[in-house]
């Protein structure tokens, strides 16, 4: 039986290393590495080797820089009076995506999940802390992941920050505009009743 070359298997084993990729996806990467021109391939090793060399945590709000601040930290138009508290950078992007908020973002690069090892320590809520105790926020808002985890995050950081009187929100939920009440799931149903709003 034909095997793979040691450098090829190498690459394979490195691809499936990564989230959501199998073995046979991983080969499939491999050999799309091997069929590309030589200046492509090192195209990707470079971008790979220049994320890790320059992007780190911006300093105040922990999203993704490469200076000492992000860009949303730097842009002067957003308000800063508003304060969005998310689990990690990619969640902050979908929020930006939406292109509806114009406010400021902390980055709290994960949640509490006990049985995983993670406790308050392990994420960014010391931080947190300090920018709402030096004033300023007129508002925050939860938009941690509406799961067991997530919820539990949310309300650990309501209680640490109830001493400074900022009024906290919490990201609506419920059902999506065109969706069917028999495909919704449970939980969905439950937010959407217990969030109900005035007609």
């Amino acid at each position: 039986m034909a095997e793979l070359t040691e450098s090829v298997g190498r690459m394979v084993e490195q691809f499936a290393k990564l989230p959501g990729i199998g073995r046979k996806t991983a080969e499939r990467l491999a050999y799309h590495m091997l069929r590309v021109s030589k200046a492509e391939a090192l195209m990707l090793a470079d971008a790979i080797r220049d994320v890790k060399e320059n992007v780190h945590y911006c300093k105040v709000c922990f999203n993704l820089a490469e200076g000492e601040t992000c860009d949303i930290c730097r842009d002067t138009k957003r308000d800063s009076k508003v304060l969005c508290i998310v689990e990690q950078p990619r969640d902050l992007m979908s929020l930006e995506q939406a292109a509806v908020y114009r406010g400021m973002y902390h980055v709290l690069l994960g949640r509490i999940a006990p049985l995983e090892g993670m406790g308050p320590a392990q994420l960014t809520i010391d931080r947190l802390v300090d920018r709402v105790a030096a004033g300023g926020f007129e508002e925050i808002i939860m938009a941690t992941n509406p799961t067991v985890e997530g919820d539990g995050t949310a309300l650990y950081i309501s209680n640490a920050l109830a001493e400074f009187g900022v009024p906290v929100t919490r990201l609506a939920r419920g059902i999506t505009t065109g969706s069917a009440l028999e495909y919704t799931n449970k939980e969905i149903l439950a937010d959407a009743i217990t969030g109900r709003q005035r007609f």
